[in-house]
């Protein structure tokens, strides 16, 4: 393919061009075993090999604990939002701080308790709580429930939160996964939908305390298929699992890992949203950033026109330039730019020049 387009989508979000080529030569022939893993039995060793480096890579990148393994499922995070309260049971504590956490927090009252410790909301989502916020968790909380990075309001922690007391951490990390170092060993639970930043839509990247994912204290009316136990204990094989997935998310893995691994992911993103959060801090009567400073996201750069009338024109002139996926999300509107890993640095700074030069 010689020509692609600048993908800014939110997710189904951009792949590397790398990846993508290892795909297109190995599919119709994987590893010359005369067939393609989409063909495959997930019960050969071939697939095996595949799904253990895909773990192995990933355990790697984060310098994962012998106390954490790394499982995958299907569902997205969506599934995770009941599957967390199923397991863990009823009493967490929710932090909410855009449309997902709420959504979290509301699968999690379906099934009982559950506490909102903090919300945005009033706030219309623009910030995460300060370094020095102080939570109040009620004593005896299961766990404390958060979303590290909010992809429609263009929201993001930087720093773990602060609480009144200790309580085990769960996070949805979906779309700032492999994006940085995190210390992964001080959560119970963790789980990404990979289609952000760690690979196709369709399988979940679970990373857990193994006495959280291999035990069991939610209702005893879960479904064997939708307990953590039932998928650690089969090494992510009880069912078919997303072989494609699996395999791009390892194919992915390995390209981080060629590529600075976290530490040099998180260069990149850094670098990638100053220049456009300059920008728009620079044309103040052009642009309006949605996020307060110190939650902006080095993931999804959110932001509006001064004067909505000219939003449409500005869209436009973007995809005349072959940039896509700028348009925000339908519940918000605006714009915005999602710069996960595999944007690159160039078509990042195409769209800055865009928005230096629009009037």
């Amino acid at each position: 393919m010689t020509h692609r387009k600048l993908n800014f989508n939110a997710g189904p979000g951009a792949l590397p061009a790398d990846v993508l080529a290892e795909l297109a030569r190995q599919l119709p022939d994987h590893d010359g075993l005369g067939l393609s893993l989409l063909e495959m039995s997930h019960r050969t060793p071939e697939f095996e090999g595949v799904l253990d480096d895909a773990r192995d890579t990933l355990a790697r990148l984060y310098a994962l604990p012998d106390t954490h393994e790394v499982v995958f499922l299907q569902g997205g995070a969506s599934l995770q939002f009941a599957m967390v309260p199923m397991n863990l049971g009823d009493g967490g504590a929710y932090i909410t701080t855009g449309v997902w956490s709420q959504k979290a927090l509301e699968e999690a009252r379906r099934l009982g308790a559950a506490h909102e410790v903090w919300s945005a909301e009033a706030g219309g989502f623009r910030a995460v709580p300060g370094p020095d916020t102080l939570l109040e968790v009620p004593a005896g909380a299961r766990y404390l429930h958060y979303t590290t990075n909010n992809t429609i309001y263009g929201t993001q922690w930087h720093h773990p939160p602060r609480l009144s007391c200790e309580a085990p951490l769960v996070a949805d990390v979906s779309s700032d996964f492999l994006s940085y170092p995190m210390d992964l060993g001080a959560f119970d639970l963790v789980y990404a939908g990979a289609q952000k930043n760690a690979g196709p839509s369709g399988v979940t990247i679970v990373i857990g305390r193994k006495d959280v994912l291999r035990g069991f204290s939610g209702d005893a009316r879960t479904p064997t298929i939708l307990r953590y136990a039932t998928h650690a204990t089969n090494g992510s094989l009880y069912h078919t699992p997303n072989t494609f997935g699996i395999w791009v998310v390892g194919l992915v893995a390995r390209w981080v890992e060629r590529n600075g691994g976290l530490t040099g992911m998180a260069a990149r993103a850094q670098a990638k949203a100053d220049a456009l959060y300059s920008v728009i801090d620079a044309r103040p009567d052009v642009f309006t950033g949605h996020a307060e400073r110190g939650s902006r996201s080095k993931m999804n750069v959110t932001f509006t026109l001064t004067r909505p009338e000219r939003e449409r024109a500005f869209l436009a002139e973007a995809e005349r330039r072959d940039m896509i996926g700028l348009k925000g999300h339908r519940s918000v509107g605006g714009c915005r730019a999602s710069i996960y890993n595999a944007v690159p640095t160039a078509a990042v700074d195409a769209l800055a020049d865009l928005m230096r030069t629009f009037e």
